[in-house]
């Protein structure tokens, strides 16, 4: 793309600019939220192992006694009496602990995915953050320097109204430009103070810290085509790749209610003292029979059917969101650049000749002030369009970054 006339380019030094790579380096290192997204993944990691162990063994200790209640009482001359110990493992039926850790395990891929979204998500908030604060800087250097050019009307028509060559009327509304610039002004300098105090609490930093200038940052054409960010979606797209994990989960959960209708069974094994009479062992199995399937199983095959269901429909949603977003905001980053293009080489150039053109002519009361003044409006309008359609197209490639996960400005 062209660069824009001179007329509209602040030159402003950038020696002390802050570049974004810096900024983005410092959020991801920084964040809280990212931070705390990374150390919940950090925490489902453990749980596969955890939902695949055995349940904790039981340990017994125990007598019998005869004649008395007391501990040995009757050991080696009763048969009933002894002291010992029982042993006992609870085995869940074969597959069913692994199936458990098959669905800790996809719950934290689901989680680093969260994870990768949350920093997507902080990254992309920082860089809009970021051109919004060199936007509220570009229209501050435009206004004002508008503003200077308003006094400079406003000096000739004083000029000429001093000499009866004006109405009064027309001083007047040159003030009334001036001053409606320095609302605009206003506006923009709050606008930058707050771009400000966002970007510090993306950076985790104080409020009041200081924030550069942004660079300056030349829209360039988009680096990915429509189709290759489509096919990115598909295949790698946070959202996406967590909404598959998620269906798995379900799938798995579904496949460990039916294990249900199988009993859990627990081996116990046990050692007795008897005294002087032989000692005595004890083994044993236990089964939890599905007793009551027909209620308890069956309801939960069912309502883990209708949660595989809703899963998939959940990623059929995800993927149709998605790429409607993607492709919506491509499109509105490759519109923005065509009318940058435009205002830039056309639009522009022409509106400030017009403006200069008649600012000359009214010096010399070739046209009248209404008309200097309406030239100077569209000059100030396009010029702020232009810098609109600048913001706008840099806020969208953000979002598509997000989305996609592909860096769109390298």
């Amino acid at each position: 793309m062209k660069t824009p006339t001179l007329l509209f380019i602040a030159s402003v030094a950038l020696a002390h600019a802050q570049p974004l790579d810096e900024l983005v380096e410092q959020a991801l290192r920084r964040n809280p939220e990212i931070l705390a997204a990374q150390k919940r993944y950090e925490a489902m990691r453990q749980r596969p192992s955890e939902e695949s162990s055995l349940p904790d063994p039981m340990l017994s200790l125990g007598y019998n006694s005869n004649g008395n209640p007391l501990p040995g009482a009757g050991i080696g001359t009763q048969p009933t009496a002894n002291a010992g110990f029982m042993v006992s493992q609870e085995f869940p039926f074969p597959g069913k602990l692994g199936l458990r850790g098959g669905i800790a395990a996809r719950e934290a891929d689901a989680g680093f995915q969260q994870y990768l979204m949350t920093r997507l998500s902080v990254v992309s908030r920082l860089k809009q953050a970021y051109h919004q604060l060199h936007h509220a800087y570009e229209m501050i250097d435009i206004m004002e320097r508008d503003r200077d050019l308003l006094r400079k009307i406003l000096r000739i028509t004083e000029a000429r109204y001093s000499v009866g060559k004006a109405a009064q009327q027309d001083v007047f509304k040159a003030q009334t430009q001036i001053s409606i610039m320095e609302t605009r002004l206003e506006r923009s300098r709050q606008e930058l103070r707050s771009r400000q105090f966002e970007i510090n609490s993306l950076l985790n930093r104080a409020p009041g810290s200081p924030i550069s200038r942004p660079e300056e940052a030349p829209p360039a054409p988009i680096r990915a085509g429509l189709e290759e960010l489509m096919t990115q979606v598909r295949e790698n797209a946070p959202a996406l790749r967590q909404q598959q994990k998620l269906v798995e989960r379900t799938q798995l959960t579904l496949n460990l209610a039916r294990k249900d209708y199988c009993p859990d069974y627990t081996l116990s094994g046990g050692y007795y003292y008897m005294g002087s009479m032989p000692p005595m062992y004890v083994a044993r199995v236990d089964f939890k029979l599905p007793a009551y399937f027909w209620r308890k199983q069956r309801a939960e095959v069912a309502e883990q059917t209708a949660n595989v269901s809703a899963a998939k429909h959940d990623y059929e949603t995800a993927s149709q969101t998605l790429s409607f977003r993607v492709k919506d905001d491509y499109l509105q980053a490759e519109t923005s650049y065509r009318l940058m293009d435009m205002y830039s080489t056309t639009v522009i150039p022409q509106a400030s000749l017009a403006f200069q053109s008649g600012l000359a002519s009214y010096e010399t009361g070739a046209v009248d002030f209404l008309s200097v003044l309406m030239n100077f409006s569209t000059m100030v309008e396009y010029e702020l369009n232009y810098h609109e359609e600048v913001l706008n197209y840099f806020l969208a490639l953000a979002r598509v970054e997000e989305m996609t996960g592909v860096d769109l400005t390298k």
